[in-house]
């Protein structure tokens, strides 16, 4: 029987997510661990608890219905994360949506069934972007999934940060995909993994092996991180790495401090090395300028 994986949030009328208008799909669970990740609630295969202290009206609902004791009054409102089993009865019973739940199973028919209710706004140039978290962990939903909506003529792309198995992505989910963003973060291997977890080595050889694939339907990305990946090191080299396969285009995704408050209201650590601002606009232009200046030929 097919696992049925945690999917986050369900986006409507998307423009940022690909072309025209899309409905973008955001999977839980992620191999990396990007200490900037503006979705962090995307990290974990588990369903979370959002609990935001400020909003709550102290009416102790979630005491009431808490079937682990993870919600305690001391004198306000506590939410003792190692108890809980993140069951979401509290975010249910919750009137000021201060607890909410992240992640809910979808079987696949429910899932086209809304993704189907969008398909007025395509219009031809929209459709279904999948994104997380790391929708490639979730081969066989995403397969069937992509394979219903091909049936009915629906446009469909990817955002991966790239580390999948490529034999698995060729096989199963690439005859069913239009486009593919993919993540390129960090070129050297070793911030590679202080920053993300994991080794890039996996990543960059599956990008070089699929844009002798796939050509204009790869898009790269580079996320603009200050100090970490908005680096004239890191924009060279990366610029570089591409030029030597032949691609002169790549978006440049604009720092997004959104994460900080989500990891305070999931209660996770904050990293000291991510600003709680948005990257100064002429940096910003700064560091685009550099990076297509030093990918054309």
């Amino acid at each position: 029987m097919m696992s049925l994986p945690l999917i986050f949030d369900i986006r409507h009328g998307s423009m940022d997510d690909g072309p025209g208008i899309r409905t973008t799909v955001f999977f839980k669970g992620c191999p990396l661990s990007c200490i900037w990740c503006h979705n962090p609630e995307s990290l974990r295969t588990e369903a979370e608890i959002f609990w935001d202290a400020r909003a709550c009206v102290g009416c102790h609902a979630c005491r009431a219905v808490c079937p682990g004791g993870a919600s305690e009054v001391l004198p306000v409102v506590t939410l003792h994360r190692e108890r809980c089993t993140a069951c979401g009865a509290c975010a249910e019973e919750c009137p000021s949506n201060a607890r909410r739940l992240s992640g809910r199973h979808y079987p696949v028919e429910e899932l086209v069934r809304i993704l189907m209710l969008d398909r007025g706004f395509y219009r031809g140039t929209g459709g279904v972007t999948f994104s997380g978290g790391e929708p490639t962990l979730h081969v066989e939903y995403l397969s069937t999934v992509l394979q219903t909506l091909k049936k009915q003529n629906i446009s469909t792309a990817l955002q991966t940060c790239g580390a999948f198995d490529l034999s698995l992505f060729r096989r199963h989910l690439l005859p069913c995909l239009d486009l593919v963003y993919f993540d390129l973060k960090l070129h050297n291997t070793a911030s590679h993994r202080r920053y993300t977890g994991i080794s890039n080595e996996q990543i960059l050889a599956n990008f070089s092996a699929l844009s002798r694939e796939m050509g204009e339907r790869l898009v790269p990305r580079v996320p603009l991180v200050p100090g970490i990946t908005a680096t004239e090191l890191n924009l060279t080299e990366i610029a570089q790495f591409l030029r030597e396969l032949g691609i002169t285009s790549c978006q440049l995704l604009p720092f997004n401090p959104g994460g900080i408050e989500k990891r305070r209201l999931l209660g996770q650590s904050l990293q000291p090395e991510i600003l709680e601002s948005f990257m100064a606009r002429e940096e910003e232009r700064r560091m685009g300028e550099l990076f297509r200046s030093q990918l054309q030929p």
